[in-house]
């Protein structure tokens, strides 16, 4: 199945709070997927980079074999098809498994398009960074979740109220997976 996917991610102080989205349409641009991922802190290319894995992951899960991926980050685009080096070892590390992810497709054609062209994933993103910004998590019983209040609780466990679920993902950034983005 050919699958058309737009990616975005970012950051809100780069490394602050960010978030990584994708959007999943079939050839005749039926919406098949939306997700957004929430990250307590990251940086810009650590976010676009989780959008481009996390698009893979469902991209395989929907079946795609063939995808058509439009990013607007040309320096993603450019890494991935090795015309960039990537100099920053966990970005090293992503990119393998993203690559990893990419070798099960049939095909991959993977392009930078302007932002104005990418406006869906952007809304994506900004949408949950919004929304898991507004429900109140907690890196403290009395911080209300912001890049002031991460840093000084660095290496801290991180708790949060009962509307969010926090998970360890790697050792660089925390995952706050919010809501489905599908019923927005």
């Amino acid at each position: 199945m050919e699958l058309i996917i737009n990616i975005d991610g970012g950051s809100r102080g780069n490394p602050g709070p960010g978030a990584s989205g994708c959007i999943i349409k079939d050839k005749k641009g039926t919406v098949l997927k939306r997700e957004g991922v929430f990250w307590q802190e990251c940086t810009n290319n650590q976010a676009e980079f989780n959008a481009l894995k996390i698009a893979l992951d469902n991209a395989k899960n929907l079946g795609g074999t063939v995808l058509n991926i439009r990013a607007d980050s040309q320096l993603l685009v450019k890494q991935y098809l090795g015309e960039y080096k990537i100099k920053n070892p966990q970005l090293q590390i992503l990119m393998a498994e993203i690559k990893r992810l990419a070798s099960s497709f049939k095909k991959i054609n993977i392009v930078h398009v302007p932002r104005e062209q990418n406006k869906e994933a952007d809304l994506i993103c900004n949408q949950t960074m919004d929304k898991a910004l507004k429900v109140s998590c907690r890196v403290g019983p009395e911080h209300f979740f912001n890049r002031a209040a991460q840093k000084t609780e660095n290496n801290i466990k991180k708790s949060v109220d009962n509307k969010c679920s926090v998970k360890q993902k790697n050792k660089q950034a925390e995952q706050l997976e919010l809501f489905d983005l599908n019923n927005l």
